[in-house]
C-alpha cells in the first residue's frame, strides 16, 4: 500500500497519507485500509482512486480531525447533525465524543427575535398578490450567545462594545431580512422556541408619511419570538 492515498469521496477528491487514515484504531477507515482484504473490497474510479460513497464535502472535517486530534469547525457551521452521522458511519469514537461534548457544553440562555413588517402588494394586474416585507430583524440577548448563533450575519453597529461578552443588549440586528434563516441558526445551536407574540394588523387613520404606500401602512405589524436553550 503506497504511503500517499488518493480518495474519491462522493465525487470530491482527496489526497492524504495512509498514516492519517489509520490514526484511530477500530474505525471503518482502519478496516478498509489497514489490510489488503479491506482495500480489495473498495471500488475505484476511472483514475484509480478509492471510492467511498459518502458525503464528500463533510469528509474534509473527518480528515482534519484525524490529523489534528481536534474538532475545528468554521464559524456558523450548519451541518453538525450530518457530520455526526458521518462520524457514526466511520466509527470515529473520539470525534463523536467531541461533537456531542461540544453540543452539551453550550451554556443555557435566552435570545429574543423581533421584527416589524408589512405586506407588499403586487402591481400590474397582480393586486391580489401579497409579499411579506420585513424592514429589520432585531436580536436581543447575551452578547456572547448572540455572536455564537449569528456570527457574521450580526450587525453590531448600533451597539458599540462598552463591556465584556457577558453583558446583555437589545440593540443588535441582522444583516439580512430572512426570518427563517434566523430560526435555522437558533435551532442549529440548540435553541427552541418557547413563546411568541404579535401586534396583528394595525390600521391607522393618520396620513402615512410621504413615500409610504397606504395599503402597506395599513398592514404594519410587530412580532417577537423567544428562544431558549436549556
Amino acid at each position: 500500500m503506497p504511503e500517499i492515498v488518493e480518495l474519491n469521496v462522493g465525487g470530491v477528491h482527496y489526497t492524504t497519507t495512509l498514516n492519517t487514515l489509520l490514526q484511530e484504531k477500530g474505525t471503518l477507515l482502519c478496516e478498509l485500509f489497514e489490510g489488503p482484504e479491506g482495500r480489495d473490497s473498495l471500488a475505484k474510479d476511472s483514475k484509480g482512486r478509492y471510492f467511498l460513497d459518502r458525503d464528500g464535502v463533510l469528509f474534509r472535517y473527518i480528515l482534519d480531525f484525524l490529523r489534528d486530534k481536534a474538532l475545528n469547525l468554521p464559524e456558523g457551521f450548519r451541518e453538525r447533525q450530518r457530520l455526526l452521522r458521518e462520524a457514526e458511519h466511520f466509527k470515529l469514537t473520539a470525534m463523536l465524543e467531541c461533537i456531542r461534548g461540544d453540543r452539551d457544553a453550550r451554556p443555557p440562555g435566552c435570545i429574543t427575535i423581533g421584527y416589524r413588517g408589512s405586506f407588499q402588494f403586487g402591481k400590474d394586474g397582480l393586486a391580489d398578490v401579497k409579499f411579506r416585507k420585513l424592514s429589520r430583524i432585531l436580536v436581543c440577548g447575551r452578547v456572547a450567545q448572540c455572536r455564537e448563533v449569528f456570527g457574521d450575519t450580526l450587525n453590531e453597529s448600533r451597539d458599540p462594545d462598552h463591556g465584556g461578552p457577558d453583558r446583555y443588549t437589545s440593540r443588535f440586528f441582522l444583516k439580512h431580512c430572512f426570518i427563517e434563516q434566523a430560526f435555522d441558526n437558533l435551532h442549529e445551536h440548540g435553541y427552541r422556541m418557547a413563546g411568541s407574540c404579535g401586534s396583528g394588523t394595525a390600521g391607522s387613520a393618520a396620513e402615512p408619511k410621504p413615500g409610504v404606500d397606504t395599503e402597506e401602512n395599513r398592514w404594519n405589524h410587530y412580532n417577537e419570538f423567544v428562544f431558549i436553550r436549556d
